[in-house]
């Protein structure tokens, strides 16, 4: 039995976003009940060269929503990127699980060999559809998602690797 492109990324994907979704409830629980400015965990990081939280879970939404788009040959939706508390980072989560699940098999499956270029300045990246959701996107949303969590638990948020993998 095969697995589909659409199935390898977006029901994936907007799992994860779920899970990441719970994981910032609880950061924000946290810091309720500790006394804790939110700002201070929105602003989080793991070493000072490092993206905040903010710009992980913005970085993260970014990839899926891409990605999603890309694969199904439609605009990729453009976010402003100015998310500064727990509610606004909650509404970005929201609104690219809700873009991804307008996306359906028959957009996506088949599209393997879809043409992606991404430009990031002056540079540029080429991918075949397979290729981009394997080796760019996939690894890349995990490490921003995984980074996020990081930076949560380092800042005594109690998550564990459940809160990460979800419950199936």
């Amino acid at each position: 039995m095969s697995i589909s492109l659409y199935q390898a990324s977006v029901p994936s994907f907007i799992r994860m976003l779920g899970n990441l979704s719970e994981i910032l409830n609880k950061a924000a629980a946290h810091a309720e009940a500790k006394k804790i400015d939110p700002a201070i965990f929105i602003n989080g990081r793991l070493a000072p060269d490092m993206f905040p939280l903010s710009r992980q879970v913005q970085i993260a939404t970014d990839m899926v929503k891409g990605c999603g788009a890309r694969l199904a040959g439609v605009d990729v939706p453009s976010y402003e990127d100015k998310e500064s508390s727990f509610p606004e980072l909650q509404a970005r989560i929201a609104k690219t699980i809700a873009f991804l699940q307008t996306l359906n098999p028959e957009q996506i499956d088949g599209n393997e060999q879809r043409e992606i270029h991404l430009k990031f300045g002056s540079n540029e990246l080429n991918f075949l559809g397979l290729p981009y959701l394997l080796d760019f996107v996939i690894p890349n949303f995990h490490f921003h998602l995984t980074t996020t969590y990081a930076i949560l638990r380092h800042m005594g948020v109690d998550v564990g690797k459940m809160d990460y993998v979800g419950r199936a």
